[in-house]
């Protein structure tokens, strides 16, 4: 339940040294503590905290890391006494933002040429994801992206993904090429013996119908790890 306005304590109603939309007028946004960007999305505070005091619980919260804020759910962003479901759900989509925002060079350019680019994009995209997802690029003849697919979600400690489907997708997109990824919430890089036998079984079940395997991307907060930079696929 969100607070009572009545017992809320606006910005507008700070000192003015105080305020961070004054300030980040003033000075720009990269002047701006973590905890004073986020108030400006909280806007108001309760009885008890300004809104940059619930900013720092909400900071708290995330370990004072924004890729480990990034990693909370609506509910847990809750937890902090005057954050409500319409506060959670601003600070929720503004981190959203900054997730699409790091990834998308190499989406909007649509040209894959390296494995680099690809991870680049798809650790930005699955970076912030607490249980395994594994997802699908479809390429054209000339590596350019024409459609990136969830293929499955699964739990802490994998997922599991359906080749038919992938190779249904990749002839409804008229796909020539496709770059799989998934991702390892442990952080841990090195490819499991079924990630392996499921990258050869889609290998050669694309190859049945003229469409290459590019590559098998594993990303982590650690990095990534290419089945075709190591020569395996």
């Amino acid at each position: 339940m969100e607070i009572d306005k009545k017992n809320s304590n606006p910005i507008k109603h700070w000192s003015e040294d105080d305020r961070p939309r004054e300030k980040m007028i003033n000075k720009g946004a990269a002047a701006l503590s973590n905890a004073e960007l986020l108030a400006i999305l909280i806007n108001n505070g309760n009885k008890d905290k300004s809104a940059v005091e619930l900013a720092k619980d909400i900071m708290k919260l995330g370990k004072n890391n924004l890729d480990e804020l990034g990693k909370l759910s609506i509910t847990e962003l809750q937890k902090i006494k005057g954050i409500g479901m319409a506060k959670a759900i601003t600070i929720a989509a503004a981190l959203e933002i900054g997730r699409r925002r790091e990834s998308a060079g190499i989406y909007e350019k649509k040209i894959v040429r390296t494995s680099q680019d690809i991870a680049q994009f798809l650790r930005a995209s699955l970076k912030d994801h607490v249980h395994e997802v594994f997802v699908a690029i479809y390429l054209n003849k000339s590596n350019k992206i024409l459609n990136y697919k969830i293929i499955s979600s699964g739990g802490l400690t994998g997922t599991t993904a359906d080749p038919r489907v992938i190779l249904k997708a990749a002839l409804e997109e008229g796909a020539t090429g496709i770059v799989l990824c998934h991702n390892h919430p442990s952080g841990n890089l090195k490819p499991s013996v079924a990630d392996e036998m499921l990258t050869q079984k889609i290998k050669q079940g694309a190859a049945l119908i003229d469409i290459k395997l590019m590559d098998h991307i594993i990303v982590s907060n650690e990095g990534y790890y290419s089945f075709a930079d190591d020569g395996i696929l």
